[in-house]
């Protein structure tokens, strides 16, 4: 709560404050600059704040590092995607966590243990509600945008254990390519789940998110139900007007 951050002259976040609640989609919206990424960035611990609390199931934690994150049940979708294409798509669901299997009476020599990866990532993309993936075994090199999308919600599923944050997961992508990534955070907030996704597609947030919050300049300005918005007012908010049914 009352977030903080500063680069130099610049006012990054200006007392920023969100709650995620389970097994909910909290869509993050506002112009661009307004702090969105840089909030994301303080709550999965790649960046330190300046100022304020994070609190987990409402316990104030200090976030040290990206790994701490994880090991609070946060994952993190980016941009980037952050996937190895030249792997498969089981290698890549445990990239940087692979199981090892070893050898007689637990010595060397020791392997990756592929067989407990592909059960796994076959288990966790059902899980995901991806039905377009026909193995496991397929290089991400050959998965269509939409895929590879939907590969990187479904580790963050398998891995999460209370939130998963989004930013800008559907960026670029056809409206039959963001249909399965959509498909997917929506079976992700049905597993109990919280999910944030960061987006300038205010349609598709309205008719996906359970809350829309908005940021301006730094702060948070508006956390509303998506159900009582409208494009007209998520816009207006942006720009620092006042929505329907707010107190002016």
């Amino acid at each position: 709560m009352d977030i903080t951050k500063r680069y130099g002259h610049v006012q990054a976040l200006a007392g920023a404050s969100l709650q995620v609640r389970p097994g909910e989609v909290l869509a993050l919206v506002g112009d661009n600059g307004a702090g969105k990424s840089t909030l994301t960035k303080v709550i999965c611990g790649a960046l330190a704040p300046d100022g304020g609390t994070l609190s987990f199931w409402g316990e104030a934690t200090r976030v040290t590092s990206t790994r701490h994150a994880q090991d609070l049940g946060v994952e993190t979708v980016y941009q980037d995607l952050a996937l190895a294409p030249d792997l498969s798509v089981a290698e890549n669901m445990f990239l940087g966590r692979e199981p090892i299997r070893r050898g007689v009476f637990g010595g060397w020599p020791a392997a990756l243990d592929r067989r407990r990866m592909r059960e796994a990532a076959r288990d966790a993309i059902k899980t995901a509600g991806i039905t377009t993936l026909s193995s496991v075994d397929r290089s991400v090199r050959d998965l269509s945008g939409g895929q590879r999308q939907a590969i990187a919600v479904a580790r963050a599923v398998m891995w999460a254990t209370s939130a998963i944050l989004m930013d800008e997961p559907t960026a670029a992508l056809g409206t039959k390519q963001t249909d399965i990534v959509y498909d997917s955070i929506r079976s992700a907030a049905a597993r109990g789940l919280a999910i944030l996704v960061i987006s300038h597609d205010i349609p598709k947030m309205l008719g996906l998110a359970d809350r829309v919050a908005v940021m301006r300049q730094g702060r948070t300005i508006a956390n509303l139900p998506a159900r009582d918005l409208t494009i007209s007012d998520v816009v207006t908010l942006m720009l620092g007007g006042t929505a329907r049914g707010e107190a002016a």
